[in-house]
């Protein structure tokens, strides 16, 4: 751990995060480019027209088996407590940045929650979606009706999972030192402290055990 600071997203974490970001750049790429006529040409990015097609598939599967390492690994932070239902009760102060009066919160604040079950909900969405239009292998098991309402949800679910990413990117940079924490781990007790009150509690908490009572005599 770095000195006084707080480890907040360990090696893994970080690579898989970032992994996650990329194929996600390149699958909603090549999913705008396949989208609309006057988006195709994204396809160059990708080689053509046919390379596009052949390689979103493959890239939306990736990105959705790497968001799942991400859910192993944070899903129970996730978890919405008491707390939670106050600070959202006061979301107006957070935006006004107004801490007075807000609740301590643990490792993710509740917007950060409903971001990480949307965009959980968004990737299972255009997941089984996406297998029921991928032509080259799975789209011949269902009829036309089942692959149009496929479409549509695919459709819905990237638009959704893309505005969710933007907040996602505009949260990051608004909260200075969220960024840096993803590429660098650490976080500072006093960033922890004002922002994860009851997270740095129960880091504090762990790097200080309680010694037992010795029994001698």
């Amino acid at each position: 751990m770095i000195r006084r600071q707080i480890l907040r997203y360990t090696p893994n974490q970080r690579t898989n995060h970032w992994l996650v970001a990329i194929l996600f750049f390149t699958a909603a790429l090549s999913g705008l480019a396949l989208f609309h006529p006057a988006l195709f040409w994204l396809s160059h990015l990708f080689g053509g027209g046919p390379w596009t097609r052949i390689l979103h598939p493959f890239l939306g599967v990736a990105m959705f088996v790497l968001f799942l390492g991400l859910v192993i690994q944070f899903f129970r932070a996730n978890f919405f407590i008491s707390n939670d239902r106050l600070w959202l009760r006061r979301v107006g102060r957070v935006i006004r940045n107004e801490e007075e009066g807000l609740p301590p919160i643990g490792k993710y604040n509740p917007g950060q929650k409903l971001l990480f079950w949307i965009l959980l909900l968004c990737m299972l969405v255009l997941l089984f979606s996406g297998l029921v239009i991928w032509r080259a292998y799975f789209s011949e098991y269902f009829g036309i009706t089942s692959i149009r309402w496929a479409m549509l949800l695919h459709a819905l679910a990237g638009f959704v999972l893309v505005l969710s990413i933007i907040i996602h990117i505009y949260a990051g940079i608004w909260i200075k030192g969220s960024v840096s924490a993803m590429v660098h781990g650490g976080v500072s007790r006093a960033w922890a402290k004002k922002h994860h009150e009851l997270w740095y509690r129960e880091v504090t908490r762990d790097e200080h055990p309680e010694r037992p009572i010795s029994k001698k005599g």
